[in-house]
């Protein structure tokens, strides 16, 4: 009896073993066929990470830079002598008609004012010195004015002059630097005697220089090419003064075209000329302008000249991502004075057959222009 229940109890817990490990045969098998199906659709680490990159944006296609295009305008006129050789009286005189109207600065370019605001440069060749020293050079005239007449260029619309000519040290080197100092003070730049001038219009660099020149040596030359390729280095657009030439000459000289030739060839965008105290050709060379006198402007050196014909050159620069790409280029005829009996010292425009006379002239001196020079705008392409 009692080896038949403990035969009984000992089946108990065998059925009891077997359960327990089927249920845990069943509970591994499960976890494996979970793992199995979790890792089935995980996606590994390296499928995770294209997963979250976003998708490929389309590259839009290069575009091409537009060009930065600009226009400078500038102004050039001959020569201005904004004072008087004292030695030739007071009545008549600049400053007579200074006086006469009131001290008012703004008289002498009252009637080409307007021009030369709505430029933006005008340059002209200063022949005068602004100091108040005694001791003159032995020569036959001095001028000199005193430094507030700085005013009468200013007012005028002047912006910067060249300072290089034959009567820079009418008052010797303290007259020359007392000039600079005064236009230093005023605002108005200069060039010319060493000093070049470079300025930014309109995002595009100009480089400006000034020398007298009455004869062609070697010497010059080679300082002409290394000031302008120095200019050119910068970036700058050139434009060239040169004093020379034969006083009431209508014709440039040899030395003059020599020189000019030599300017462009070397880099020179545009050349302005004056000291013949008249008006001579314009040349175009290698597609670029030659002034060869622009004569008179505002000229207290003589009360009464013969001839008071002048104008004032105008060029337009155009440029592309500041290289120059052509040039516009015109002439606005004006005489010295308002009146023709004499020389107030008012540079005013001519009209009507004054100014048809004044074209025609300078269109039958100007044979190698290659176009009809007018007060409008003739262009030229840049090679």
């Amino acid at each position: 009896m009692k080896k038949r229940m403990h035969r009984r109890n000992r089946k108990k817990r065998r059925n009891r073993i077997i359960a327990a490990a089927a249920s845990v045969l069943i509970v591994a098998a499960g976890a494996i066929i979970y793992n199995g199906i979790a890792n089935a659709v995980k996606p590994t680490a390296s499928a995770a990470a294209e997963q979250q990159k976003p998708a490929a944006q389309a590259q839009p296609a290069p575009q091409e830079k537009t060009p930065v295009k600009a226009e400078i305008k500038i102004s050039s006129v001959g020569d201005c002598t904004i004072g008087y050789d004292n030695d030739l009286g007071y009545s008549g005189s600049f400053p007579y008609i200074f006086d006469k109207n009131g001290k008012d600065y703004s008289y002498f370019f009252k009637n080409t004012s307007d021009i030369f605001r709505n430029d933006d440069l005008t340059t002209a060749n200063l022949e005068t010195t602004f100091t108040d020293a005694t001791v003159k050079a032995v020569k036959t005239y001095n001028f000199k004015a005193p430094a507030d007449y700085t005013r009468i260029l200013t007012e005028g619309g002047i912006d910067t002059v060249n300072i290089s000519n034959n009567h820079i040290y009418d008052y010797l080197d303290e007259g020359y630097k007392d000039t600079k100092t005064a236009l230093s003070d005023a605002g108005i730049g200069f060039f010319g005697e060493g000093t070049r001038y470079i300025k930014e219009l309109n995002g595009v660099k100009f480089g400006f220089l000034g020398y007298t020149t009455f004869q062609n040596s070697e010497r010059f030359r080679n300082k002409l090419k290394e000031d302008i390729a120095a200019l050119k280095a910068e970036g700058c657009i050139v434009i060239v003064n040169f004093h020379w030439g034969i006083e009431k000459d209508y014709t440039p000289n040899d030395t003059q075209k020599s020189v000019a030739h030599l300017a462009v060839d070397s880099g020179a965008d545009m050349v302005i000329g004056h000291h013949p105290h008249v008006v001579q050709s314009i040349e175009t060379y290698k597609n670029r302008i030659i002034c060869y006198s622009l004569g008179n402007f505002c000229f207290g050196g003589n009360k009464n000249p013969s001839d008071k014909d002048t104008c004032i050159a105008q060029a337009v620069f155009k440029t592309e991502d500041s290289k120059l790409k052509s040039v516009g280029f015109r002439v606005i005829p004006a005489s010295i004075s308002s009146v023709s009996a004499y020389n107030d010292y008012c540079p005013t425009l001519m009209t009507g057959s004054k100014k048809d006379s004044f074209l025609a002239k300078l269109n039958s001196l100007s044979t190698d222009a290659g176009f009809k020079i007018s007060d409008e705008f003739h262009y030229i392409d840049i090679n």
